[in-house]
């Protein structure tokens, strides 16, 4: 019978077929990988981090300021050229803290059963930067080729001022107010006390030697 015959011969061939598109489905992606003309690009990273130091921080975060300035930098480069002219919209900000590590074993006096006084040290500028991220150059004039090296003196000098006005703004004084707002309460409910601050003395200087 023509019509048996035409399907035996048939069914294997569509096999074969069906078994062929499953294999592709298979290995379609891998072989996608190692096609030269593949628009997705393979990346591979490789670290090799290398732990250099452990260091303790017992400096507690109290106050940060936030500024935003605009900066003019000149700098005279060649007598008989314009003064090179960098300007910026900086933004940065500095951060008060107290260094517990400081805190001494004789800082600490118990009066009676009520009376905890708390020696702490003096307050501090921990860091002060510029956040580049939030701060660009609005214009460079007359670099002469310098514009690079003008553009990073101009961010040094920046950096500077924040500290200057983060200082001049009274963050010292700041982030011993908040020490006081934070620490007593915190103290007075670890002792159960009361908890009077204040501030550690200062060693006096070495006099001259007779």
């Amino acid at each position: 019978m023509p019509l048996v015959r035409l399907l035996r011969r048939l069914v294997p061939l569509l096999f074969l077929l069906a078994l062929g598109w499953f294999l592709w489905r298979k290995v379609s992606s891998s072989l996608s990988d190692l096609n030269p003309l593949n628009p997705t690009p393979r990346v591979t990273v490789s670290h090799n981090t290398v732990l250099e130091k452990i260091e303790g921080l017992g400096k507690m975060e109290l106050v940060r300021y936030q500024f935003k300035d605009i900066v003019e930098y000149k700098k005279s480069t060649y007598r008989f050229l314009p003064d090179a002219k960098v300007a910026l919209i900086v933004a940065g900000e500095a951060v008060g803290c107290l260094d517990l590590r400081q805190v001494k074993a004789t800082d600490v006096v118990f009066e009676g059963d009520s009376l905890v006084r708390v020696a702490l040290p003096k307050p501090e500028l921990c860091t002060w930067r510029v956040d580049h991220g939030r701060s660009k150059v609005y214009s460079v004039e007359n670099g002469f080729w310098q514009d690079a090296e003008l553009v990073d003196e101009s961010y040094k000098y920046a950096e500077a001022n924040v500290r200057r006005a983060a200082l001049q703004s009274g963050i010292l004084a700041q982030t011993q107010r908040n020490a006081e707002q934070i620490l007593r309460p915190m103290l007075e409910t670890m002792t159960g006390r009361r908890v009077v601050l204040t501030q550690q003395l200062e060693a006096p200087a070495a006099g001259p030697r007779q």
